[in-house]
C-alpha cells in the first residue's frame, strides 16, 4: 500500500518507484508541494543546500534548476572524490564512473537525497533552434538540453521527477517541448515520471500571456508522454486568471494526467500576503502539485513563503509534521 506523499517518511520515499510516487501524490487530494533551487547558485546559509533548506520548510519534492547532467553538482554539497565513500555510503549503484567528466559525480543525486529525504526533479530544456527570442537569448550547456541521453543518464544518477520546460531568454516552446517528449520517454522507460509545461514565456515571442498553454498542446504532451502538465498558477502570467487555470487543469485531468501549478516570475520573492492568494487560487482551480519557484532570493524561495505556501494547501499539522520528522524515519 502506498502512503500519500504528506504521511510518507523518507524511507517510504525511497522505496517508491516512479507510478507509486505518481499514485502517493494523487492520494494527498492537492497537497503535494514543489521546491526549486538553482543547483549552481551558492546556498543561502552557506554550508547547507539550499535544497535542504527548502525540505525544512515542507517541500515535499526539491527540483533542481540548472542541473547538469554532464557534470552533475549541487553548489554546497561537498563529495569526497573517493570511489570507497560512494560503496560505503550508497553501494554499487552509485560508484563514481570512468565515464564521468573530470570533477564530476554520479553519487551527485544519490548524495543529496539521502540528506533531503525526498524525491529528486531536474528541469531539461527542449531550445527551440527556430522560435524567435526576445532580447539576448541564454545559452544552455548540452547536459541541460531535453535530449533523450540527458533524461537517461538523469534516471541512472537517480532522478526521480523530470521536468521538461524553459528557463526565462531560452527560447524553450510549447512545440518544441512536445517534440522532445516521446523520445525520452523511450529512452527512459515506463516507470520515471515525466512532467511538462510552460511556466513563463522563456523568451518565446509567440507563447506568451494567455497564448502560452492551450487545450491542443495538452494533449499532445500526454499523448507524448506526460505524467504532469506544468501550468502558470494562477495571478503570476499576464492574462492567467483563476478561470484559465480551472479549465486547463479540467483538460488535464480528464486526459488522466496530474496538473502542476508553478510560480515561475519571481513571486516566491513577494510577500506572504500574495503567496495565499496564488496557493487558494492554485488549489482551488484543482492543482494536484504546487510549484514555487528558485528567485525569492538567488537561488531558493523566501523560505517563509514556503512555509506559508505549505500552511495553505495542508494546513498547520500536516505543514509541521512536514518539517519536523526526521529523515531517518
Amino acid at each position: 500500500m502506498v502512503r500519500r506523499i504528506l504521511d510518507a517518511n523518507a524511507s517510504d520515499l525511497a522505496k517508491m518507484t516512479g507510478r507509486e510516487l505518481l499514485t502517493s501524490i494523487r492520494a494527498a487530494e492537492g497537497r503535494t508541494l514543489v521546491a526549486e533551487t538553482i543547483a549552481p547558485a551558492p546556498p543561502l546559509l552557506g554550508d547547507v543546500t539550499n535544497a535542504e533548506l527548502a525540505r525544512a520548510f515542507g517541500a515535499d519534492v526539491i527540483l533542481l534548476n540548472m542541473f547538469d547532467v554532464r557534470a552533475p553538482h549541487v553548489e554546497g554539497l561537498d563529495i569526497p572524490d573517493d570511489d570507497d565513500f560512494f560503496l560505503r555510503t550508497y553501494g554499487q549503484g552509485h560508484r563514481v564512473r570512468a565515464t564521468d567528466p573530470p570533477g564530476s559525480h554520479s553519487g551527485t543525486v544519490a548524495a543529496l537525497k539521502r540528506l533531503i529525504g525526498r524525491p529528486v526533479a531536474i528541469n531539461l530544456e527542449p531550445v527551440d533552434e527556430e522560435e524567435r527570442v526576445l532580447g539576448p537569448q541564454a545559452k544552455l550547456p548540452e547536459g541541460r538540453r531535453a535530449t533523450p541521453e540527458n533524461a537517461r543518464l538523469a534516471v541512472e544518477q537517480g532522478v526521480d521527477m523530470l521536468v521538461v520546460t524553459g528557463n526565462p531568454a531560452t527560447g524553450v516552446t510549447t512545440s518544441s517541448i512536445a517534440a522532445s517528449l516521446r523520445g525520452i520517454r523511450e529512452a527512459v522507460g515506463p516507470d520515471p515520471v515525466l512532467a511538462a509545461g510552460k511556466m513563463h514565456a522563456a523568451g518565446s515571442a509567440t507563447d506568451a500571456g494567455s497564448d502560452i498553454v492551450d487545450e491542443a498542446i495538452i494533449g499532445r504532451w500526454i499523448d507524448a508522454g506526460a505524467d504532469i502538465v506544468l501550468l502558470p498558477a494562477p495571478g503570476t502570467v499576464p492574462g492567467i486568471s483563476p478561470e484559465r487555470v480551472r479549465d486547463l487543469v479540467g483538460v488535464v485531468h480528464a486526459e488522466g494526467a496530474l496538473a502542476m501549478t508553478a510560480i515561475g516570475t519571481s513571486q516566491e520573492g513577494s510577500d506572504e500576503a500574495t503567496i495565499r492568494q496564488i496557493a487558494l487560487w492554485a488549489k482551488s482551480c484543482g492543482a494536484d502539485l504546487h510549484h514555487i519557484g528558485d528567485s525569492g532570493y538567488p537561488g531558493i524561495a523566501v523560505p517563509e513563503n514556503i512555509l506559508a505556501y505549505s500552511i495553505v494547501i495542508r494546513g498547520r499539522r500536516h505543514a509541521w509534521r512536514r518539517m519536523a520528522a526526521s529523515i531517518a524515519r
